[in-house]
């Protein structure tokens, strides 16, 4: 039995349609199902030079051999590449909804997403910061966790999609601590790790200071870790992020959390970038995504890369196959 995966495309007038179209070059040992207008993606075809045949998705026919399924939601406007319009910000987010309304009923096994514009959305009128939020939201789930995962190193993050300013007070107790105790289940459950060692970075340059930088290490990030190790959890910090990612630090770890988005990601961007997955912990279905945005710049010529969106759909398809954990099976996230 192959798992069912929802693909949904994205942004239209970005990359994500193309990449979703290079899908059908490679066999990922399950059924893909692609999101998408339909005469968007023929249009896309067209002109990136793609030659591919399209079917039309039932969950109750066998696929076509050959053929990319696709699971028709149409466009509320015309779409031109490079050229992202607000007025498709409800079409965007009903991609998101249909593949996780399959997700929830058991019609789909996981879930990939191709890159949205977060600006066009708002533009749009719908107030939104992120997939791992809005989807954090529509599931009710209190709390999640981005997890990026390439170039060898594991990345998690404290706080995800916000202005930099609001970085201290989103940083508290409650909130650290649940994120640590989700990444630390996830990590023995999703990755079969039975004793993970998290590096945990600082807030602050030289983590504080010892509180002349700042004193969240001292008021909120040290009493987390101390709560969470006298339960046994093997907690290294608060480190001072600019040397966290050094090769002697991270040898024996198993995964990185860094306080705030661009702290961490912007190591794993340049370890992987291409070739990476964003995967959302602590969701009630497996979701992963690309580790990038919609490339607007290059939308339509054919060039984008479908690296990152291939592992995506290889370590959903995994996740998906084995329920949801990778104990019995050691995924690869490296195109490939």
């Amino acid at each position: 039995m192959h798992p069912t995966i929802a693909v949904t495309s994205g942004e239209p007038a970005g990359v994500g349609p193309e990449l979703c179209l290079k899908l059908a070059a490679r066999d990922f040992g399950a059924r893909l199902v692609i999101l998408a207008d339909r005469e968007l993606l023929h249009e896309r075809a067209r002109q990136t030079g793609i030659e591919l045949q399209l079917s039309d998705y039932d969950a109750a026919r066998r696929p076509i051999a050959g053929a990319l399924e696709v699971l028709h939601v149409p466009l509320a406007a015309p779409s031109i590449a490079g050229q992202a319009d607000p007025a498709n910000a409800a079409y965007v987010l009903s991609l998101v909804d249909r593949a996780l309304e399959g997700c929830l009923r058991g019609e789909f096994g996981a879930m990939v997403t191709a890159p949205v514009h977060k600006a066009a959305i708002n533009l749009g009128g719908i107030p939104f910061s992120g997939h791992t939020e809005y989807l954090a939201a529509k599931t009710g789930t209190a709390r999640v966790v981005m997890l990026l995962v390439g170039g060898g190193l594991r990345v998690a993050l404290a706080t995800t999609h916000l202005p930099l300013a609001a970085v201290p007070a989103a940083l508290d107790r409650e909130n650290l601590e649940l994120t640590l105790r989700i990444l630390h289940r996830e990590l023995m459950g999703k990755f079969g790790i039975s004793a993970p060692r998290i590096l945990v970075a600082g807030l602050n340059p030289h983590a504080g200071e010892g509180g002349h930088l700042g004193r969240e290490e001292i008021e909120v990030i040290a009493p987390v870790l101390d709560r969470l190790r006298a339960e046994g959890m093997d907690l290294v910090g608060p480190l001072p992020a600019d040397t966290l990612f050094t090769p002697q630090r991270l040898q024996g770890a198993d995964c990185a959390l860094a306080m705030y988005h661009d702290q961490g990601l912007a190591v794993l961007k340049y370890a992987s970038f291409g070739e990476g997955v964003n995967l959302t912990l602590g969701l009630p279905v497996i979701r992963t995504s690309v580790d990038h945005g919609t490339a607007l710049d290059i939308a339509g010529r054919g060039t984008a890369e479908p690296g990152s969106l291939f592992a995506a759909v290889r370590l959903a398809c995994e996740l998906a196959a084995t329920g949801g954990s990778l104990a019995a099976v050691r995924t690869r996230v490296a195109a490939g």
